[in-house]
């Protein structure tokens, strides 16, 4: 392992991620897989480089990431999460424009319980009058 290493966990939805961050040339690699096999969409690929691009970091870390649970969006932004918290750690100056661009605070909003004598979280039945 390098002596150099940064580690980091994040959360999003019921996804859990976690982060090494060593200095190398800006490859990512998500559960053993390069980042655009892991995901498809080029939007999930922005939202997890979105704090590296913003620090103009992007070639000058390789990033290790292991994510378990949720949907690929959650696991999304529980990388980039994960990825914040590990460039916080590499230097304190980097925290201030990450939470300008609101990357810092973990995103807490989850999916809403399904209630009881109702269709769904907040659907109620169809109302019949006759």
């Amino acid at each position: 392992m390098n002596p150099v290493q940064f580690h980091a966990a994040g959360k999003r939805k019921s996804a859990i991620a976690r982060v090494w961050l060593t200095p190398g040339q800006g490859k990512i690699v998500v559960n053993r897989r390069s980042l655009e096999d892991y995901f498809p969409r080029s939007v999930w690929i922005s939202l997890v480089k979105r704090p590296m691009e913003l620090l103009g970091l992007t070639d000058q870390y390789d990033i290790l990431a292991n994510v378990r649970g949720g949907g690929l969006t959650g696991q999304a932004g529980a990388i980039r999460h994960a990825i914040t918290r590990a460039l916080i750690q590499v230097d304190a100056q980097h925290k201030q424009p990450l939470k300008k661009e609101g990357l810092v605070t973990r995103d807490a909003r989850v999916k809403e319980r399904k209630k009881y004598g109702r269709k769904g979280a907040r659907r109620r039945f169809q109302y019949s009058k006759r």
